[in-house]
């Protein structure tokens, strides 16, 4: 494009012969030239278009657009990029992610995506002569992020059902005396547990969901009017495994607490907070589950599913230590482990044979 500009007869247009050009425009169509982004100046009251090479595929099947009005090339855009341009001509300059248009680049209107800066350009005297257009195709990426969207929808309606057929089975199975009616609405209870973490994970992409996320997904089911949780760290993401595993693990202790700690009083609250370092370190990752003004509580005469869950799952993958004592003031929980560990999904063939007997 370099050699296209200097050899463009620009006296057929309002800019006149090249060595005639301000030195602001020279300067601007230099530092574009150089540019490997995808970047056009538009000039000049008739808003004549100089590009480099980068932006070639942007114009697609266009007739050459050098030397042309940008209201031209892009005519059939004009009435929603038209202001835009305005506004940078004002003065203004504005970015936009993911805009949709419909443009004519190969013989027919298709509908294409674009993340753009338009960019006033001023001249020595600090007047608006020109823009500047920065831009970059995200057609792919959009269709990309709508057919997955589209597909965890699927997985996540599919799951659902499956988890349903699995209640079903299980209400139908455990039909008896009130021992097997608590049995059951234990069961379903985790059932639904598990089906809104799995909601969470095809909602966030199925591959890592944030601990944030997965914390207020847990307790939204124990929720109240009264402020009965606070809720604090950053912003963390875990494994679609790890973000399971913690939901589980959250429902137990919220569960137990409604029963038996600080939730099931008017007093009661509970401090869910985490901290960390810094990513993909042996820096520490800590996150602590607080009961706080609930009755006293005991630690039980025995060990059952939410305590297998918290002391033998969640520390294995998080691959760390889980701290779960029953204090007077009542229930804490704490799981330790590093950041090199957060975020690393585990195979399958890594987890003990004794895993799938504790939490079957």
């Amino acid at each position: 494009m370099a050699d296209a500009i200097r050899a463009y007869d620009w006296s057929s247009t309002t800019l006149g012969p090249l060595e005639h050009w301000p030195s602001s425009l020279k300067i601007a169509v230099g530092m574009m030239i150089n540019s490997k982004f995808p970047k056009c100046i538009v000039w000049g009251p008739d808003l004549i278009t100089i590009h480099n090479d980068a932006f070639l595929p942007i114009l697609g099947g266009k007739p050459p657009a050098l030397g042309r009005p940008f209201s031209e090339v892009w005519c059939e855009a004009w009435h929603e990029i038209g202001p835009i341009a305005e506004r940078a001509f004002a003065g203004e300059a504005t970015f936009i992610e993911d805009f949709p248009l419909a443009v004519d680049r190969h013989g027919y209107t298709e509908k294409a995506y674009f993340t753009f800066c338009y960019s006033p350009i001023r001249d020595e005297i600090g007047m608006v002569r020109g823009m500047i257009d920065t831009v970059i195709e995200t057609t792919g990426a959009v269709e990309a992020r709508r057919q997955a969207s589209l597909l965890n929808g699927e997985l996540e309606h599919r799951i659902k059902n499956t988890l349903a057929v699995v209640a079903a089975i299980v209400s139908q199975t455990l039909r008896g005396d009130d021992n097997d009616a608590q049995a059951r609405s234990s069961l379903l209870e985790r059932i639904q547990a598990m089906a809104q973490a799995q909601s969470l994970l095809t909602r966030a992409g199925a591959t890592e969901a944030s601990v944030t996320d997965v914390v207020i997904q847990a307790m939204a089911p124990f929720e109240t009017s009264r402020q009965r949780f606070y809720i604090g760290g950053p912003p963390i993401m875990l494994s679609s495994r790890q973000a399971l595993t913690l939901s589980l693990a959250l429902h137990e202790l919220a569960t137990n607490a409604v029963k038996y700690g600080a939730l099931s009083n008017e007093a009661g609250k509970v401090r869910i907070e985490w901290a960390a370092g810094r990513p993909d370190t042996e820096d520490a990752f800590m996150f602590r589950w607080i009961e706080e003004d609930g009755p006293e509580v005991r630690t039980p005469a025995r060990k059952g599913f939410g305590s297998r869950i918290i002391q033998t799952v969640l520390p294995h993958d998080f691959g760390g230590v889980t701290l779960l004592s029953h204090e007077p003031s009542g229930v804490r929980c704490e799981l330790r482990t590093s950041m090199r560990q957060i975020g690393t999904e585990l195979r399958s063939s890594d987890h003990p044979e004794h895993l799938a007997s504790e939490t079957s």
